[in-house]
């Protein structure tokens, strides 16, 4: 059986080196990690738990991990915090949230079970569970499940049913919000609401996908009200492409608003939240400050197996996000902790014709930005964690406004997606990029956050330059720092 001790003492047995691992990036110990689970603030930090397999560096059973922060920087590992210890959870602890109760640090997550049939076949149910801490250890409570998909109406499945969001509204009433499907293929995510956290009935099936464009399943939702918008995020399956959104797994962004009485989101506007390779299932908090900070899986479903040899960690964290509207955008940027990092100040203003580099210009833990002032040529490249052999390439085509990422050559030993691109929304073309790197990560800003596109790379450390090219002329400025985390 499964669990939290026999995890924590495998992981001291078998930790990754720290130097073998990104610098900012939270990962795990040793292991595989998915989700964001339970992103929350208690005891005055920042918690982040997430699905977590210490065994291997494959989905297996699932346990949550979990690593507390004073900055959303730097991360301190913790104890393992649930394991699939239980018969209501013994498939596994799935995705779900954290809040603050009564002092108490208290985890909402989906428990999975298979269940045999009279005819020998195996079939998975999701039940969403309860578990009370003090920030550092927990216990699953006595009563779980505390929410049975047996009360949901008999067209919602209790095979995809999972990723619980928990709040406490201003009416002092417990809403649930859980990722969900139809059996005859509706995405949607259902409403649940509670006195005390314990005792749950339905509300509704509070938003649905009524087009047929957003995917099979909507897992990993959150709902809040930022900038005076109401704000769905959901994590759609299986998408085909369709303007901003990409082949598979997305993230969408949904602005709205809620029939009060029937408990209903409508969504007005639908927008991609990453349009690179690697950003899945994010998790959103309101700081004491009054942020949004957003932080997601950078990695995609379709290129998990593709790990360098010999590798003992699987999978990432993204930079956490700070979010807001603005003139109906939306508008990501890293958190502005990120800046008390940075050291070691270039600046170059240049006007580029061909091939070059700029001395001090290179690096792979950076964080740099691209004022282009003007642009007149075919096409404006950039080469990141450039060597003889490896390089990742982020190109510019003015004339029709396509920004390009292509991970080729960035180490690859599968034959995985390696290029995507994206049009500029703003309609005036790609005047900014602020790109963030870590070892194995690259992540763009595109136009003061208005886009974003995430990617990971396993590029060798020792490919460090960044190569600037043009087929015309390109009058640039460049800020560059490195990161000392």
């Amino acid at each position: 059986m499964y669990t939290c001790q026999k995890a924590d003492e495998y992981i001291e047995k078998n930790r990754v080196d720290r130097a073998d691992k990104p610098e900012f990036h939270l990962t795990t110990p040793v292991g595989w990690l998915n989700d964001p689970n339970g992103f929350s603030i208690y005891g005055g930090k920042a918690h982040l738990f997430y699905q977590f397999h210490p065994y291997s560096t494959e989905w297996g059973p699932m346990h949550w991990g979990h690593s507390t922060s004073d900055d959303f920087i730097r991360w301190e590992e913790l104890p393992t915090a649930l394991a699939p210890d239980s018969d209501y959870d013994s498939f596994g602890c799935f995705s779900g949230t954290a809040i603050e109760n009564d002092g108490k640090h208290v985890l909402f997550y989906t428990g999975v079970v298979e269940e045999k049939l009279a005819d020998g076949t195996k079939n998975v149910i999701q039940n969403q569970c309860m578990a009370v801490g003090d920030g550092i250890s927990y216990e699953k409570i006595s009563g779980n499940p505390v929410v049975d998909g047996k009360i949901m109406p008999e067209e919602c499945s209790r095979a995809d049913f999972r990723d619980p969001k928990v709040w406490k509204d201003a009416d002092g009433r417990y809403y649930m919000l859980a990722g969900n499907r139809t059996y005859d293929g509706i995405p949607q995510v259902v409403l649940f609401s509670s006195d005390d956290m314990y005792n749950w009935k339905f509300e509704s099936v509070f938003a649905k996908d009524e087009t047929g464009r957003f995917g099979a399943v909507w897992e990993c939702p959150d709902y809040f009200e930022m900038d005076g918008h109401k704000v769905l995020i959901v994590s759609p399956q299986d998408m085909s492409a369709d303007g901003e959104f990409h082949n598979g797994n997305n993230v969408v962004f949904f602005t709205g608003d809620v029939d009060e009485e029937k408990h209903i989101f409508k969504y007005e506007k639908a927008v991609s939240v990453d349009s690179g390779f690697d950003f899945y299932a994010p998790q959103t908090i309101r700081t004491p400050d009054g942020r949004r900070v957003m932080i997601g899986w950078m990695q995609s479903w379709d290129s998990v197996n593709t790990l360098p040899r010999g590798q003992k960690w699987a999978c990432m964290m993204s930079v956490p996000r700070e979010l807001m509207i603005s003139d109906g955008k939306l508008i990501q940027t890293p958190v502005r902790e990120l800046c008390g990092y940075r050291q070691n100040k270039l600046v170059v203003n240049d006007t580029l014709r061909g091939e070059k580099t700029y001395e001090g210009i290179n690096g792979r833990v950076i964080d740099m930005t691209v004022d282009i002032k003007k642009a007149e040529c075919g096409h404006f490249t950039m080469h990141f964690a450039k060597d003889e052999i490896h390089e990742t390439n982020v190109s510019y085509t003015p004339g029709t406004q396509m920004l390009e990422i292509d991970r080729t050559f960035a180490g690859w030993i599968r034959d995985t997606n390696c290029v995507r691109k994206v049009k500029i929304k703003n309609g005036n073309g790609l005047s900014k990029m602020r790109i963030v790197m870590d070892w194995n990560s690259i992540e763009i800003f595109v136009n003061d956050g208005e886009q974003v596109l995430s990617t990971v790379i396993y590029t060798p450390r020792n490919a460090q330059d960044i190569v600037f090219e043009t087929d015309g002329c390109v009058e640039l400025e460049v800020e560059k720092y490195d990161l000392n985390i």
